[in-house]
């Protein structure tokens, strides 16, 4: 086994002139203190992903129970969550709703935040987009709430509020395998 574990991280940091600036950090800690683990929540069954380096569970809302669900309500709770992620300020959003779906007694309403961190050399660097899926069932009591899942763009592991944390890397990593891509491809 290895006595340290090596993390790199990016760190973003807003300049005197609103510019925004990425800094690639590498750290040393020792072994197992960034793992992950699983405990169990109050009465619950269900395990959930827990931080252990910081000791806290993932910030999550209250969903609107599926009967009283809009697509307003569902936009204004999805901005509610998407604030409890601790990204630094430099990274600004807009959150759209891009359509209703129907499949096998469940309809989902999908939504897309786009991420960037503008500045004024350059309005607009690059983007990362995540995409929601809030949804209900059409044969389970009105009255439970929505099931929410989230993707990051180009990525397939599906999330869950409450469950996971969100990254502020992950968002980077987009838009850093966008802009490698984009330089590797001339149009």
């Amino acid at each position: 086994f290895l006595s340290q574990l090596d993390r790199q991280r990016i760190m973003f940091s807003d300049d005197e002139d609103g510019a925004c600036t990425q800094t690639l950090v590498t750290e040393s800690e020792p072994e197992g203190l960034l793992l992950k683990g699983t405990r169990k929540v109050g009465d619950s069954d269900r395990n959930v992903t827990v931080d252990e380096q910081e000791g806290k569970l993932p910030a999550s809302v209250s969903w609107v129970a599926s009967g009283d669900f809009t697509v307003e309500v569902g936009k204004r709770q999805l901005g509610e969550y998407i604030r409890t992620w601790e990204v630094q300020p430099c990274w600004l959003h807009s959150l759209d709703f891009l359509c209703t779906t129907e499949q096998e007694r469940r309809t989902f309403h999908h939504y897309r935040a786009r991420f960037s961190t503008p500045t004024p050399r350059r309005p607009i660097r690059g983007t990362a987009s995540v995409y929601f899926a809030m949804h209900a069932s059409s044969v389970q009591p009105r009255a439970l709430p929505m099931e929410v899942h989230f993707v990051l763009e180009s990525n397939r592991l599906l999330h869950a509020p409450g469950t996971t944390r969100f990254r502020e890397k992950w968002l980077a990593d987009v838009v850093e395998s966008k802009t490698l891509l984009r330089n590797e491809v001339q149009l």
